[in-house]
């Protein structure tokens, strides 16, 4: 065989690997969709509990949306759509792709019907699937990328399944579970344990996504920067720390709060983290304080990170605590640090960077341009992932963001200070 042949030939294999691997990884993101949606009724998967949520109907619809117009129509030949008017019901905020359906009245949309909506993701995966397996080499190269961004984009709608239903069973007065079965074990006399700083050298370190492997397009590029030395806590802040920071008046103290954070906490009320039931709370009585989540109400885990707080919270508590919030910088030098724990797969954690470009920072071509960079403004970045967050779905150079005052995400703190010199 000549060299040129055995080199097509191979070439041959790797690509039917890769859109095998592709293909595989696809069936398994959209199965875990609809496991996420399981436990919920028909009547659930409507409801949308406040603007910045979406109904699980919706939010099922809109990742199959997605695949359709980013990566069916543009690229699978002779591909008509499932139904000219889920283009428009279903787009989120891509406006280079038309016009779409108002986002606060998501929860009018009883129809489609749930049933509508699973009939539509079938015929979708089917396309897709087809296109995988039958692209030719122009097609595919331009597709396989946006095929990477439409599962990772698809995990993100995994983990808001889990936060919006949450927050919509919040605002049900039975307070109901959205898992049944045993809750991970309490620990609720546990003390925590104390916080050990850990000290970083600083210097000129590289940031942002490098080498293999998927990355959002507001990871990159990566580029230097130059960090003083500073102290990180080797964990997160815990339920049992926050209590004694209620307990000391910090909901009531202006002086540890931002401008915005204390007109906040006086218009909306705040007293303790979103989802916390006091003691004698009537929609639950009893006489220590619990803490609602996917499993109902639960009594205060004094051992687990704080969860449902605000950017504000967060900063208060740090300003209380006589330390800081790390910057996004030194959250990601730290990843990885010999000591650190609880990185990943606990809380999202607030840092004191605002949500912008990194220098050289490029949007991603045609309407997937649209995905990040258009909201680089007035937002905070949230480092690490969370307990919602889909598994191998978190990395170092992750970015997350939402505006401050958010708290109905899986949203929690580490401290950080200065080092002294």
């Amino acid at each position: 065989m000549s060299e040129t042949a055995l080199s097509r030939r191979v070439g041959s294999s790797a690509d039917a690997s890769r859109r095998e691997h592709l293909a595989q990884r696809y069936r398994e993101v959209r199965a875990h969709s609809l496991a996420l949606a399981a436990p919920l009724s028909a009547e659930d998967q409507c409801i949308q509990s406040m603007p910045d949520a979406s109904p699980t109907k919706w939010h099922l619809a809109h990742s199959s949306w997605f695949f359709e117009a980013v990566l069916l129509q543009p690229h699978a030949a002779g591909y008509r759509p499932f139904n000219e008017r889920y283009l428009h019901l279903f787009n989120s905020y891509y406006e280079s792709l038309g016009p779409r359906h108002p986002r606060p009245q998501r929860g009018l949309l009883t129809r489609p019907s749930l049933p509508e909506v699973h009939v539509y993701r079938e015929r979708v995966d089917a396309a897709m699937l087809s296109l995988i397996a039958g692209a030719g080499a122009s097609a595919w190269e331009n597709a396989a990328p946006l095929l990477e961004l439409g599962l990772n984009h698809e995990q993100q709608h995994q983990e808001l399944i889990v936060t919006d239903i949450v927050h919509a069973f919040w605002c049900n007065p039975l307070l109901p579970a959205y898992l049944a079965g045993d809750a991970p074990v309490l620990r609720p006399g546990v003390e925590p344990r104390a916080v050990r700083w850990l000290e970083l050298p600083g210097g000129v370190t590289t940031v942002g996504h490098r080498g293999a492997g998927f990355a959002f397009d507001n990871e990159t590029p990566a580029h230097q920067v130059l960090l003083p030395p500073f102290l990180i806590a080797d964990r997160l802040v815990t339920c049992g720390d926050y209590t004694l920071f209620i307990a000391d008046g910090g909901y009531r103290r202006p002086e540890l709060w931002l401008s915005d954070g204390w007109a906040a906490v006086q218009a909306q009320g705040w007293r303790a983290p979103a989802y916390w039931l006091a003691p004698g709370d009537p929609r639950a009585p009893s006489e220590l304080w619990q803490v609602f989540g996917v499993h109902g109400v639960q009594p205060l885990d004094a051992a687990a990170p704080v969860a449902q707080i605000s950017f504000y919270e967060a900063a208060a508590y740090a300003e209380w605590a006589g330390a800081r919030l790390p910057t996004e910088f030194e959250w990601e030098a730290a990843y990885g640090a010999p000591k650190i724990t609880q990185m990943d797969g606990e809380v999202w954690q607030w840092t004191r960077s605002s949500y912008d470009p990194y220098p050289g920072f490029r949007p991603l071509g045609g309407a997937v341009g649209e995905y990040n960079g258009k909201f680089m403004v007035g937002q905070v970045v949230l480092r690490g992932s969370s307990s919602g967050t889909p598994a191998g779905h978190g990395r170092a150079s992750y970015r997350n963001f939402f505006p401050p005052a958010a708290r109905w995400q899986f949203s929690g703190l580490r401290l950080a200070k200065d080092a002294l010199r």
